[in-house]
């Protein structure tokens, strides 16, 4: 398995915190939009996207040996979009056109408009049914592709979800990971409050996957997690990855009220400043 030395991880958390300003200034731009989410998944989405994890090509978006990635909860999408503008998908100054009139980064992934998506997302609960009919066309294939599927905690109150796992089990996809978004929040509060999850480990061990539960917001810990997925054979896996909602945002983290809405002007200099104070590039650079 392969390793990232501690020059590489400070250079992937700059990166990643560069990602976050990002974040803060295309939904200042849009005055709409998602905050808590995408700023938890930063971690996450600069793992899949700036290192060897996940195999992928800007250039050649179509590249037939690329590994998948689906996005389920299609609406932290503001970090997948800077995370691939970052990448070199796209110029970063398209960043501004979020969820405005004609662009390509609408407010919820649109695959037939930007280069690079696999999925369109929206309804909640529907991206692990499409991941894991990819990876089992790509195992009638024999090719070696992976497919990553990005959930969140609180669509894991949808039934299609369940079934699906149960599916993916019992056809042993050992070429699909799904990654938990575990915040514990979503747009009404706390997540064990509306729709208790736990014991959310037993419950993917019941259905014939393999479990890691890590740190999603350490990045050496998410990047081995995806490299140990790779060697599971026979089982899908599922990566719980324990976040912090609006990470790198004092006033935002642990706060669901943050999970739908947008900063305000005085919140989001306020925002980008704190975050500043924590390396990487300036916003829009």
């Amino acid at each position: 398995m392969a390793h990232l030395s501690d020059e590489q991880i400070k250079k992937l958390e700059a990166t990643a915190n560069t990602i976050r300003q990002d974040i803060i200034a295309m939904l200042l731009e849009a005055k709409t939009g998602h905050s808590a989410g995408p700023l938890g998944m930063a971690d996450v989405f600069t793992v899949l996207y700036h290192t060897d994890a996940i195999k992928h090509d800007p250039k050649n978006p179509d590249w037939e040996e690329r590994d998948r990635i689906v996005l389920s909860n299609g609406h932290i999408c503001p970090v997948l979009y800077v995370a691939m503008a970052r990448a070199g998908y796209f110029s970063v100054e398209e960043l501004k056109t979020l969820r405005k009139f004609g662009t390509k980064l609408q407010g919820h992934p649109h695959r037939l408009v930007l280069p690079g998506l696999e999925t369109s997302s929206g309804p909640l609960g529907s991206g692990l049914s499409q991941a894991a009919g990819m990876a089992y066309a790509l195992k009638a294939d024999k090719k070696k592709n992976q497919v990553v599927c990005l959930m969140g905690d609180g669509e894991l109150d949808c039934g299609q979800i369940w079934e699906a796992a149960m599916w993916a089990g019992k056809n042993k996809l050992d070429n699909l990971t799904a990654i938990i978004d575990r915040n514990n929040i979503q747009i009404d509060g706390f997540t064990e409050e509306i729709m208790p999850l736990e014991p959310l480990d037993e419950k993917f061990h019941a259905f014939g996957w393999h479990v890691l539960e890590i740190n999603g917001n350490d990045i050496r810990a998410v990047y081995d997690a995806v490299f140990q997925a790779r060697a599971i054979f026979e089982k899908p896996v599922c990566i719980i990855a324990y976040t912090i909602p609006g990470k790198g945002v004092d006033f935002m983290e642990q706060d669901f009220n943050w999970h739908g809405k947008p900063p305000n002007k005085e919140e989001g200099e306020k925002a980008l400043q704190e975050l500043r104070t924590l390396g990487g590039k300036i916003s829009g650079e």
